[in-house]
């Protein structure tokens, strides 16, 4: 799905959400000279594999927050976690580098892909900022329906406290 195409998907799924358009963004570094109208909602997005094999998983935490990937690997009973490449994450979510994003799992043909979204994003106000397929927009989404999105497509996804 493109950005409009994932517009279009959240409309139809009855979720309501609000769309600032801005630069294209690369890293956290970008979004921190951005003016957001939410940055506590702002979220970074990990995408990973596991060693050996053809696992991916999708990590997403607060966008100052660094993830421990050997914490969770132990917490969830995983091999060693690296970081996918960009070609797989073209082959897989249909995404480049700068655009991870949970909502990119909503081109997971597969279903496959697990996203461990950090509890942090449940607390009030509950709200969540994701990229829609494309680094040039985020959208702010109510984190329980961006959960209940992304498990009607058939992904997994487990809150863990990263």
């Amino acid at each position: 799905m493109n950005k409009q195409e994932t517009y279009d998907y959240l409309k139809n799924c009855g979720v309501e959400f609000e769309i600032t358009e801005h630069p294209a963004v690369w890293n956290m570094d970008d979004v921190a000279q951005l003016e957001m109208p939410h940055p506590e909602a702002d979220a970074k997005n990990l995408f990973v594999r596991e060693d050996k094999t053809t696992s991916y998983h999708m990590i997403t935490v607060r966008g100052d927050k660094r993830v421990d990937l050997k914490a969770l690997r132990r917490a969830e009973g995983l091999r060693q976690l690296k970081f996918a490449n960009g070609q797989e994450l073209s082959d897989v979510l249909d995404l480049y580098a700068g655009a991870v994003t949970p909502l990119g799992l909503l081109n997971d043909e597969t279903r496959s892909v697990t996203l461990y979204l950090d509890a942090y994003f449940l607390q009030p106000p509950a709200l969540i900022g994701a990229h829609p397929n494309d680094n040039t927009a985020t959208v702010w989404l109510k984190t329980e329906d961006l959960i209940r999105v992304i498990e009607a497509h058939g992904n997994p996804v487990k809150t863990v406290e990263l």
